[in-house]
């Protein structure tokens, strides 16, 4: 009885490797391990904040003297105006901008990304602990936070949720489908067919943006979130789906079954949705994100959804996309006309 149970469990796991689900055991801690470092730490050494000063704005003396009195913690940017500080800031470069308060003249607003964020805490704190040590109990000289991602945490985590929705129908639905058609043979049957191997590949590519726009307009009906600029948004949508759906297919005919292709999809699946959903926390993963092509779909998402920004500004991201998407449909026929694990 031992040996038998033995004996299947053995099976077991050698269907394990053979289908490379087990290569999933390895994969998901050494990624995990490897973002954990690329995420910025608190050191041994205290992090500096990273301020941005207007260079044609009068401070007070006593700010000014502050801030540079307390070099070991505050590290500060002189920038032109105001465009060049918010372009620092969504570069991540620096962590605000004091600017003059309109409403309040002789204090200042500070400019951030998120007003409810780490970075954000850390300056006020460390300000009014400046402001304190200068003049004792006086009006606090940040008086005023513009944040530049406005609305609330379900709005600011929608960009990252239609990530997520968009690669989910990607790397792991498609996949599967592609990889379920090749091993019950049904894809070499339907070959055999008038159907041509451009008209498939065209009829799952479009199968696969149609559930991503229809996963998404559930989100938004459910949410009740509103776009400011709707067809630049559904013109990104349209060009992310088509990426990652031929993505997707070209991915299902590098395996000859649904549980290698399950496996190879949580494999491209995390490095695609982790670095791009954790860029905004990381300078690191900053350098490291722009490199794939789901961050050339979240970001324009954000600015789209949290920033009312324009498609005619990011031309440069949706040719990207296209040409992914064409790259891997291309790939995808090359395969099909070779029978590739057919």
């Amino acid at each position: 009885m031992i040996r038998n149970i033995l004996a299947l469990a053995f099976n077991d796991l050698a269907i394990a490797l053979k289908n490379k689900t087990i290569y999933l055991i390895l994969f998901i801690p050494l990624f995990v391990f490897v973002s954990l470092k690329l995420l910025d730490r608190t050191d041994v050494e205290v992090n500096k904040i990273r301020i941005g000063l207007l260079q044609h704005y009068a401070y007070a003396p006593q700010i000014v003297g502050s801030v540079k009195a307390a070099e070991k913690i505050i590290e500060v940017t002189w920038v032109q105006n105001e465009e060049e500080g918010t372009r620092l800031l969504q570069e991540k470069k620096i962590d605000g901008v004091l600017l003059g308060n309109e409403k309040e003249p002789g204090s200042l607003a500070l400019l951030v990304l998120k007003k409810e964020s780490l970075p954000t805490l850390a300056i006020v704190e460390s300000f009014s602990a400046l402001q304190k040590a200068a003049e004792g109990g006086s009006a606090s000289w940040i008086t005023d936070i513009k944040p530049l991602h406005e609305g609330g945490i379900q709005r600011q985590t929608l960009p990252t949720w239609i990530l997520m929705l968009v690669l989910l129908v990607g790397f792991i639905i498609l996949p599967a489908q592609v990889a379920e058609e090749k091993e019950k043979k049904l894809l070499l049957a339907l070959l055999q067919t008038p159907i041509r191997e451009v008209q498939w590949l065209i009829a799952k590519v479009i199968m696969g943006m149609v559930l991503t726009m229809m996963a998404i307009l559930f989100l938004h009906l459910l949410g009740r979130f509103t776009v400011v600029n709707l067809f630049d948004y559904i013109a990104f949508i349209l060009a992310g789906s088509f990426c990652f759906s031929a993505y997707g297919v070209f991915l299902g005919f590098l395996c000859r079954n649904q549980a290698s292709a399950r496996t190879i999809g949580v494999l491209f699946y995390l490095p695609h949705l982790l670095p791009s959903a954790l860029s905004d926390f990381s300078q690191k993963l900053t350098i490291v994100a722009p490199l794939l092509p789901s961050y050339q779909f979240y970001e324009p998402l954000k600015s789209l959804l949290l920033e009312d920004g324009r498609a005619a500004n990011m031309s440069f991201e949706l040719v990207y996309l296209f040409l992914v998407g064409s790259f891997t449909f291309y790939l995808s026929y090359l395969l099909m006309k070779r029978r590739w694990l057919m």
